[in-house]
């Protein structure tokens, strides 16, 4: 079932790079600091701020240069159940 207030791919991306934006600016890194903290080209880490594009590899560099690469670890984690049948089951496993 699709949800009605469901965010498309650009705005997820979009509020990444603005929480990435935030991180290093809190940090009081320009985007010239971080790209070569993270050894991603310039071109491609402003293009991210901007406009929310960057490759998984670029991502994940971002992340370890800012010390959050363990948000990656909760991704696709949580397992989401179909009915309450399936918590139910799920939960009476060994």
């Amino acid at each position: 079932m699709i949800s009605l207030d469901q965010k498309t791919p650009t705005e997820v991306a979009c509020g990444i790079a603005e929480r990435v934006r935030a991180r290093r600016k809190e940090r009081k890194l320009t985007q010239a600091e971080m790209s070569r903290k993270a050894g991603v080209s310039l071109g491609s880490y402003k293009r991210f701020e901007q406009e929310g594009l960057i490759s998984l590899d670029s991502l994940v560099k971002v992340a370890i240069a800012l010390g959050c690469e363990d948000d990656f670890e909760s991704l696709f984690a949580q397992r989401s159940y179909a009915s309450i049948q399936d918590v139910i089951a799920e939960s009476a496993r060994p």
